[in-house]
């Protein structure tokens, strides 16, 4: 029922390079106090839905997965963004470059995307 986005990004020689060997991508709200830059998070967005058919249960869902990159810089933030991008692309579509801004509360740089990822179920 969610997207294999961790297992499928956590082997990337590029992903471990940036986002370190344990591959510091986690779900939204569930980044540990005091984990260092750079770093992703990922939450399911609206826009997913079932593959129904008529006359048929669905067998794959559809699935708009918000990623959001954070570092200290805007540079480490684009290269951390591009390793995901990279890793992600042969299994999933980009289909949304949502911006880059600094995060007011933390004073970090951020990249954001959406990727849509089918999930068969």
């Amino acid at each position: 029922m969610y997207p294999p986005i961790y297992a499928t990004v956590k082997t990337s020689p590029a992903v471990q390079a940036v986002l370190g060997e344990d591959v510091r991508l986690f779900p939204f709200g569930r980044v540990p106090q005091g984990t260092p830059t750079p770093y992703g998070v990922w939450q399911l967005v609206p826009g997913g839905s079932p593959e129904n058919y008529l006359g048929n249960l669905p067998d794959i869902d559809s699935m708009l997965v918000q990623v959001d990159v954070y570092a200290t810089d805007d540079v480490d933030a684009r290269e951390a963004a591009k390793a995901l991008r990279d890793a992600i692309e042969p299994h999933a579509h980009i289909v949304s470059w949502r911006g880059e801004d600094t995060d007011t509360e933390t004073d970090l740089a951020f990249v954001s995307f959406d990727v849509r990822w089918w999930v068969p179920r």
